[in-house]
């Protein structure tokens, strides 16, 4: 996977160089080798700038954008990667002045690698343009160059929605004058899309994602929950999610240098707002992102993550030059800390090892906070002339700054201890691919045996009413572990837990956490029983059972004076016999992927 787009990008690399040689033997530069229609045709002010921030470039405009800077600038690269949903290929740009004759991507030089994602929602197109400025001021020397870092965007990750465009679809929001739509082609919301991998435009995204392997990432969003001073807002990677010396690196260092750099620059920001409908004084907390959110799903592999959040009530051209500053400024760091990055996102896995604890889900640590000088508006609670009932209401005339408590501490609600490997059945190729293509090795076994294992039934869940993304969710999961000899047959999977994706595979394979594939619904498959009994046949051979089996007969007489509705129940006493019988089918509730060692 890695090894084909890789090759794809030597393609265009080995096409540039050619190019290059030819027109050095030409004795003439390179844009000479550039037609002079190119050249004309290429108009570097982008269409937010023509319309002094009225208005987003369009998908088709962003493209052309994108060409005309990398025919215009060596340092400027476009490629082309995996289909989306659209049926349009997801593109990645990049900067880098030093481009060699093999893949930028090749894993060789010593440079550390930020990639920006824009238009996850198309309808908060702040990034899109913020990045087309970025990279052509980064071409043409406007910016200073950074020594250390590639930049690599994708220009428009969501393109169904991107083409759907409309001027209504954001209620709140303060211009562009017209923009995409949140879902995509096929109507997913791709900020959720990143563990279950449902889109071709997700998967087009890992392959992107493990092809480029960057060391920071940025997402660019826009949101409001309440009204506020700032323009801006940042949501970092949940530091004690992501752990250990980078998340504590994120969180004492990087993040606080960011916010002083840019509040020099006149662009003061925030945490992200996470509130809704309610005044923000009174307190918040870190939004959580967990692996389906695109930064959560960055950390697995020790990115170090961070969405821009610009606020939508603010003036689309003032939200883009904020955006625009605030990448820059994050760029300008990242060059300096360069080293340090990429030696933290090195040893970030050397703990987790067979039989340490890995935390799967979080709770608020209520035992620490943060406190904020936050800059809001004087809200007040007033009747509404609409439903005549009470409606919150903020005044921009009465700006305040008052001390906030911000909760931006988690620990751990649930952990699990790593195995040393998962044995995973071979029926579940669609678990493997899944799998493999986030660059997780599952290594096929060769021929049959048996293994002591850790067997998980699953207990308890709960799931959705309604769907969510295209399933049912489930949720609050609880399973009984049992240790039982396994059999292992030729063509089933062993998945070390020794690889660079350890974070990943513990996060989809053990079903408590919260976006594992048990919860996306991956193995509902075992939730049903397959196999029942017709009362009047069941019930002689039940009382023969229980006649042979004095203990469970026992057992089965207590509960009948313990537990009423049990008693009261005949079919729930006969299905009760059933369960304990060897009759009933052993794959009912039975978690098909096993643990061993740890």
């Amino acid at each position: 996977m890695k090894g084909t787009k890789l090759r794809t990008l030597d393609k265009h690399l080995r096409t540039i160089v050619s190019n290059l040689f030819l027109c050095l033997t030409a004795g003439i530069f390179l844009f000479s080798c550039k037609s002079g229609d190119d050249s004309e045709a290429f108009n570097p002010v982008t269409v937010f700038e023509q319309t002094d921030g009225a208005q987003t470039a369009t998908y088709e405009e962003i493209i052309d954008y994108y060409q005309g800077l990398a025919n215009a600038h060596t340092s400027i690269a476009l490629y082309e990667m995996g289909k989306t949903d659209s049926g349009k290929p997801l593109h990645l740009v990049t900067f880098n002045p030093n481009r060699t004759f093999d893949s930028e991507f090749a894993g060789d030089q010593q440079k550390t690698i930020l990639l920006i994602n824009n238009g996850i929602h198309p309808g908060e197109p702040d990034g899109i343009d913020a990045s087309m400025m970025l990279m052509r001021d980064l071409a043409n020397g406007t910016l200073k160059t950074p020594e250390n870092l590639i930049i690599a965007v994708i220009p428009v990750y969501n393109i169904g929605g991107a083409l759907n465009r409309n001027s209504s679809s954001r209620t709140n929001q303060n211009g562009p004058e017209s923009y995409g739509f949140r879902g995509n082609a096929r109507n997913f919301d791709l900020n959720r899309d990143f563990i279950k991998a449902d889109t071709r435009n997700a998967r087009s995204f890992i392959e992107l994602f493990h092809t480029v392997n960057p060391d920071l990432f940025i997402d660019t969003h826009v949101s409001n929950g309440a009204d506020y001073q700032y323009t801006l807002t940042h949501l970092f990677t949940q530091h004690n999610k992501l752990g250990g010396e980078l998340g504590n690196y994120l969180h004492t260092e990087f993040m606080p240098r960011l916010e002083d750099s840019l509040t020099k620059q006149d662009w003061e920001i925030t945490p992200y707002v996470n509130v809704f409908n309610r005044t923000p004084e009174t307190g918040f907390s870190q939004f959580l992102d967990g692996p389906r959110y695109s930064t959560g799903y960055a950390a697995l592999f020790n990115s170090l993550g961070m969405m821009i959040e610009t606020h939508m009530l603010k003036p689309y051209k003032k939200r883009v030059e904020g955006t625009y500053a605030l990448l820059y400024e994050f760029i300008r760091i990242a060059d300096a800390e360069a080293d340090t990055i990429r030696i933290l996102r090195r040893n970030a896995t050397a703990t987790m090892n067979p039989g340490t604890e890995y935390p799967l889900a979080w709770q608020l640590d209520t035992t620490q906070s943060s406190r904020l000088n936050f800059k809001g508006y004087e809200a007040t609670t007033t009747a509404s002339k609409v439903t005549n009932s009470q409606r919150l209401k903020y005044d921009t005339t009465r700006p305040f700054t008052k001390e906030v408590t911000y909760n931006n501490y988690y620990k751990p609600a649930k952990s699990v201890t790593i195995p040393e490997y998962y044995i995973i059945p071979a029926g579940y190729h669609n678990v493997v691919n899944l799998l493999r293509e986030n660059g997780i090795r599952c290594d096929m076994v060769t021929k049959d045996s048996t293994v002591l294992a850790d067997v998980y039934y699953i207990d308890d869940y709960e799931t959705v009413r309604s769907p969510y993304e295209g399933h049912y969710l489930h949720y609050n999961t609880s399973v009984e572990t049992r240790e039982e000899e396994v059999s292992i047959q030729a063509g089933d999977y062993k998945v070390s837990t020794d690889q660079r994706g350890i974070r990943y595979m513990l996060e989809t394979l053990e079903p408590i956490a919260p976006d594992s594939y048990f919860n996306w619904n991956f193995f509902d498959t075992i939730l049903q029983q397959k196999e029942g009994f017709s009362p009047y046949v069941w019930e002689e051979k039940a009382e023969a059972f229980l006649a042979e089996n004095p203990e469970i007969m026992a057992e089965f007489e207590a509960k009948k004076l313990t537990e009423p509705e049990f008693a009261s129940n005949w079919f729930m006493q006969l299905d009760w016999i059933h369960k304990q019988s060897p009759h009933y089918e052993k794959a009912h509730l039975r978690y098909p992927v096993v643990r061993v060692g740890g």
